[in-house]
């Protein structure tokens, strides 16, 4: 009922730069929140960040001051702006959107398949 197509992901250079995307489709009604998570090998998925509807935003500690999450409502579109790239960054990241569809009365989660960053020289 509901799709995430992420982009954006890539091979990039330790202090250097990515921007993601994950655009949300389908028979939304509202979308509450989206966010960010990665999965390095060997590792838990862990939140990268996350944004409310409304704006507030939440970092794992990691990513402060180096990535910023943005979204577009109109477009049901989140960001990830990425920068000062570390090679512990790298790993699986996904998009999560916690959306309520059209026929339903409560929200769920949806995820995205997920776009590989690898950070290295």
């Amino acid at each position: 009922q509901v799709q995430l197509v992420e982009s954006g992901g890539g091979l990039v250079q330790p202090g250097g730069s990515l921007r993601l995307s994950c655009a949300a489709s389908g028979s939304i009604f509202n979308i509450y929140a989206m966010g960010w998570y990665r999965q390095a090998p060997g590792k838990q998925r862990e939140l990268v960040a996350a944004i409310t509807s409304g704006g507030t935003t939440n970092y794992a500690d990691s990513v402060k001051g180096r990535f910023t999450i943005s979204r577009d409502n109109a477009k049901n579109t989140v960001y990830l702006q990425m920068n000062s790239l570390k090679p512990e960054d790298t790993a699986v990241y996904y998009c999560n959107a916690y959306v309520r569809v059209v026929v339903a009365t409560t929200p769920h989660d949806y995820w995205g398949q997920g776009t590989q960053v690898t950070v290295s020289s």
